[in-house]
Parts: C-alpha cells; sequence; structure tokens
C-alpha cells in the first residue's frame, strides 16, 4: 500500500493499520512529478518519498484523498514506475469528484461528491481526520 502526501499518506495509514497489512507502508510525494509545477510553484515543504519495498511484479494499492482532475494519479503512476513495474495498481479515493481532465478512474471510492467549479473538498488532519468543503455553491 502506498498513499500519496499528505492527505492519501493518512487514509493509507488508517487503512493500512485496519486492514493488518505486513507490507511496509510506502509514501510519495509527487511534486516533482506534478506536470503543473512550473505553473503554481513548488511547495516550500516538500517531503521525501518513502518506498522501502521493491514494486517490482507486486500488486500496488495507491491511495489518495480527493480524486478530482486525475493529475495527481498520473503523476504518483510515474513516480512508481521509477521505482519497478508493478503487476498492478488499484486506485483507492476517499473522495471522488467530478471534473475530470485525465481518463482516471478509482477502483474503489468512499464517496463521489457533485461539486460546483468554485468549490473545493480537502481533508483535513492527520488527527482528527475531517472533510473540509469550501467555495460557493454556483
Amino acid at each position: 500500500m502506498i498513499g500519496i502526501h499528505t492527505g492519501g499518506a493518512w487514509v493509507a495509514e488508517a487503512l493500512y493499520q485496519r486492514l493488518g497489512l505486513s507490507a511496509p507502508l510506502g509514501t510519495l510525494n509527487i511534486s516533482f512529478y506534478r506536470d503543473d509545477f512550473t505553473r503554481i510553484g513548488m511547495h516550500p515543504q516538500v517531503l521525501p518519498s518513502n518506498v522501502t519495498t521493491s514494486v517490482e511484479g507486486r500488486a500496488i494499492i495507491l491511495v489518495d484523498d480527493v480524486l478530482y482532475t486525475g493529475r495527481t494519479i498520473r503523476a504518483a503512476i510515474n513516480e512508481i514506475f521509477d521505482y519497478g513495474r508493478p503487476g498492478s495498481i488499484t486506485l483507492v479515493s476517499l473522495i471522488e469528484r467530478d471534473g475530470r481532465e485525465l481518463p482516471v478512474q478509482p477502483d474503489i471510492v468512499g464517496l463521489h461528491m457533485v461539486l460546483s467549479a468554485s468549490q473545493h473538498v480537502k481533508l483535513v488532519g492527520p488527527s482528527p481526520l475531517a472533510l473540509s468543503v469550501t467555495g460557493d455553491p454556483d
């Protein structure tokens, strides 16, 4: 199981504990893999990725907090392939919302939200985990 910083890592940690998995939990910081970092800038506190187990041929569970455009997932998959060629990747997302820009769909989703273009949903935490929706509904 690999969680995407930061919210996806929080969700992955909770799932990892509840499922009692034995392989080490990994985390990805996809900042250097984003296709928009030159436009939005780098986050001032870029944390390193932590994938200590070989992904070669393994079934990977990739966890994100909010799936929106699909660009974060594309970046995460690119980074995973830098560690090796996994046998499969199952995408788990706590929240899925409309507005996809890339053909990325979760295999497992906690909640589908329909929000206006001016609204944003964010997972805040890590303790306790809570959802925050901001912006005006159209």
